[in-house]
C-alpha cells in the first residue's frame, strides 16, 4: 500500500517502486514512467526528483490540461513531423547546454535535418532511413552548387542530434520509435585528418617567432609548446599566467557566435566564457625556455595583470578570426606549406610522444576528458618515430 499522495511501493521482490506520470498521449491517457530502489528513502528520492522534471515540463506544455497543450504544441494537435519535434527539442534544451552548443544544435538541425528528412513523422524513421540519409549527407550534403560531401565527422554529429530528437519525442510523448544505434559511418584516416608539422618546419617556425618579436608571434610561440586552442590564446589573461612558478591557468575561451537576438542586424558577436567542459579549465605547467621568453616580453613592456596577453591591453581583444589569418600569414613568410592554427595543437601532442611523453599527463594538459581522446585524435607518430620503435626488433635476431 503506497503512502498518502505518493505513488511509492513496496514490490514482492522486496525492492521499492515509485510511478509518476510523464506524459499523456494525444488521447489524454497519462504515460507513466518507473523509478526503483533498495529502500524506500532511495525510491523517494528518486522519485521526487523524476516527478518534479516531469510536472516542469507538463507546465511548459500547458499543464494537465490537454487542450491547452494541443493548442500550443504542434506534435499534440495531430502534427507528427520531425520538424515539429526538432523545434520543440530546441526550445527544451535552450537553457540547459552553453550557448555556443545550442547555435551549433540549431545551425545542424536548420540546415540539415530539417530541409532534408524534416517532414517525416518520427515514429516511421528507421536505421534503414538513418544510414541512407548519412550516405547522402557524406556524398553531397554541403550546401551551395558543389555536390561535395560533409566530413564523417560531421555527419556523425547530425546522426547524433536526430537520436537526441528522437529520444524526446518518444519519452515526452509516449511513443514508440525504432533503435538506431548501430549505424555504419565510415571514418576519415586520422592521418589525413589533421596536419603535424615536421620537425624541420617546426624549426623553421620557431626560429621566425623568436626573430620577429610581436604580441601574436609570443601567442604562436605559446600554442606550439603548450597545445593551448585558439580560443583559450585569444582569451588568455596576465593574470592567467604565473612565471614564479612556471604554469599558466585556461579559465576563459574566446568564440564568435552568430546573434541569436532577434531584430539585430549584427550577424555575428564575440562571446568570452567559461570552457566548454570541467577538464578544459586547467593548469599547464610552461616550459623553461618558454618563461624566459614570457619574462623577457614582461620585462621590456609594462603591463596590467588584466591584459590579453596578445594585445598588452585590457580593453582590447585579438579574436580567433584574426589570429587564424595571423597564423597563416608567418607559414607563407617562412615558406611552410598551408596549416591551420589547430595543427600547432596536434604538433604539440605529437612532438609529447615522441619524447616520451607520459598519456595521461599529455591529456590532462590538452584539457581532454580521457585518454582515449589524446590517443585516438592527437598522437600522430612521425615516421622517425616509427623507425624507432622498429629497430627496437633489431635485438631479437
Amino acid at each position: 500500500m503506497s503512502r498518502r499522495g505518493e505513488n511509492i511501493y513496496k514490490r514482492k521482490d522486496g525492492r521499492w517502486e515509485g510511478r509518476y506520470i510523464k506524459s499523456y498521449s494525444r488521447d489524454g491517457k497519462a504515460c507513466y514512467g518507473y523509478v526503483y530502489a533498495k529502500t524506500y528513502k532511495e525510491v523517494r528520492e528518486k522519485y521526487l526528483e523524476s516527478r518534479q522534471t516531469a510536472e516542469l515540463f507538463l507546465n511548459l506544455q500547458g499543464g494537465r490540461d490537454r487542450d491547452v497543450r494541443r493548442q500550443t504544441s504542434p506534435l499534440e494537435s495531430g502534427k507528427e513531423s520531425l520538424n515539429a519535434a526538432a523545434e520543440e527539442w530546441l526550445g527544451y534544451i535552450r537553457k540547459r547546454v552553453k550557448e555556443s552548443t545550442y547555435i551549433r544544435y540549431k545551425n545542424i538541425i536548420r540546415n540539415h535535418i530539417i530541409p532534408e528528412i524534416g517532414v517525416l513523422d518520427p515514429e516511421k524513421i528507421d536505421a534503414r532511413m538513418v544510414n541512407h540519409y548519412a550516405d547522402y549527407l557524406l556524398e553531397k550534403g554541403k550546401k551551395g552548387r558543389s555536390a561535395e560531401g560533409l566530413s564523417a565527422k560531421y555527419v556523425r554529429d547530425i546522426v547524433s542530434i536526430l537520436k537526441l530528437i528522437m529520444q524526446y519525442y518518444s519519452s515526452y510523448y509516449g511513443r514508440k520509435i525504432a533503435v538506431i544505434d548501430k549505424l555504419d559511418i565510415r571514418r576519415e584516416d586520422k592521418e589525413s585528418a589533421m596536419r603535424v608539422l615536421s620537425v624541420t618546419e617546426q624549426n623553421m617556425l620557431c626560429r621566425y617567432l623568436r626573430e620577429e618579436s610581436s604580441f601574436l608571434n609570443l601567442g604562436i610561440l605559446l600554442s606550439l609548446f603548450t597545445g593551448i586552442r585558439i580560443g583559450e590564446l585569444c582569451a588568455l589573461k596576465w593574470k592567467n599566467i604565473r612565471l614564479d612558478d612556471s604554469v599558466l591557468y585556461i579559465r576563459h575561451t574566446m568564440q564568435r557566435l552568430q546573434n541569436d537576438e532577434a531584430g539585430s542586424r549584427v550577424k555575428t558577436r564575440i562571446l568570452i566564457s567559461v570552457p566548454k567542459s570541467k577538464s578544459s579549465s586547467r593548469c599547464i605547467p610552461i616550459p623553461e625556455f618558454m618563461c624566459t621568453v614570457l619574462g623577457e616580453y614582461k620585462d621590456s613592456f609594462p603591463v596590467e595583470e588584466e591584459a590579453y596577453l596578445l594585445t598588452w591591453d585590457s580593453e582590447k581583444y585579438i579574436e580567433p578570426r584574426t589570429m587564424q589569418y595571423r597564423f597563416k600569414k608567418v607559414l607563407q613568410i617562412c615558406g611552410i606549406e598551408d596549416a591551420n592554427f589547430h595543427s600547432l595543437r596536434h604538433t604539440f601532442a605529437t612532438r609529447c610522444v615522441e619524447a616520451g611523453f607520459d598519456i595521461k599527463s599529455l591529456s590532462e594538459i590538452l584539457g581532454h576528458a580521457n585518454v582515449n581522446i589524446t590517443l585516438n585524435r592527437y598522437v600522430h607518430p612521425s615516421m622517425e618515430l616509427k623507425r624507432q620503435n622498429m629497430s627496437k626488433l633489431e635485438g631479437l635476431m
